[in-house]
């Protein structure tokens, strides 16, 4: 499991630790944004040792830029990594209830669709590999968690990050703690709904693309349905598969201009109506 030392990760040790003894390992991630960082890490060492779990601390270098986008990649293949030098079945991680709730509204300011509406899964993979990962704890209110962590008398790492509001999450959170009218409850509840349903709808999907789409050799063939929702979805694995994948709403243009009769080309992919079928496949190199 993940333990960074703050009080989700602590709870998910404690509680993983008694229910499965013996039988959970705990990595700890320094980035090295931080001068404490290395102390923190040093301090979950030292508490999984006597908890007779072990542990290993990971450091990783973040790249340049988004800061918290490049650290949850660098934390991801570190991890990754980890579980696979330990064969280690599937990673724990300690996001929960609150978490899931700010997940929802970020998406939703957004604008994302309904793959990101569903917010983090219960189980899911890390990013970039087939790993498998867990999140017990999505049930749990943040509260719920911080008592079990006073409870054992642990003091848990308190990260600065968290309260600096140029963090979208940070002022979601903020945001949704003074508006006592909504029930973060309820909007991890809509989450979990909308992952259900976006579940079903790539059942359909994928049932869709065996019977409509036909691939071979550097192109494919699609028949398309009445759906411009189903045509998009389809035609966007295509482009991946073409190895030129692209966002939704480039797709979507791309559907419109062949619904009305034209071909179109997207990121080196020419799409062609033939009969009823649209045909993609890579644009011809020009000569000059």
């Amino acid at each position: 499991m993940a333990v960074s030392g703050g009080p989700d990760s602590l709870a998910l040790l404690l509680l993983a630790a008694t229910a499965l003894p013996g039988r959970v390992g705990a990595a700890t991630v320094d980035h090295r944004l931080r001068s404490e960082s290395a102390d923190e890490a040093a301090m979950v060492a030292r508490l999984c040792a006597k908890m007779g779990v072990a542990h290993e601390t990971l450091t990783v270098t973040v790249a340049d830029g988004n800061v918290q986008l490049r650290a949850r990649e660098a934390r991801y293949a570190a991890l990754g990594e980890w579980c696979a030098r330990r064969r280690l079945a599937a990673l724990a991680t300690g996001h929960q209830l609150d978490d899931q709730a700010e997940t929802l509204v970020m998406r939703l300011n957004r604008g994302s669709g309904l793959a990101g509406l569903a917010g983090v899964r219960a189980r899911g993979t890390t990013p970039e590999t087939d790993l498998i990962v867990l999140r017990p704890l999505l049930g749990w209110r943040r509260a719920e968690l911080a008592q079990v962590v006073s409870a054992a008398r642990l003091a848990a790492v308190q990260d600065p990050s968290n309260e600096n509001e140029r963090f979208d999450r940070v002022r979601v959170r903020k945001a949704l703690g003074a508006a006592d009218w909504l029930d973060p409850a309820m909007i991890a509840r809509s989450a979990m709904l909308l992952g259900e349903a976006e579940a079903y709808i790539a059942q359909r999907i994928d049932a869709a693309f065996a019977e409509r789409v036909t691939l071979a050799e550097g192109a494919a063939r699609m028949t398309p349905g009445q759906s411009d929702f189903e045509a998009t979805e389809l035609a966007t694995r295509i482009l991946a598969y073409l190895g030129s994948p692209a966002s939704r709403s480039e797709v979507a243009t791309l559907v419109a201009r062949l619904r009305g009769g034209r071909n179109a080309s997207l990121g080196g992919v020419l799409a062609r109506i033939v009969g009823g079928e649209w045909v993609f496949a890579p644009e011809p190199s020009r000569k000059s």
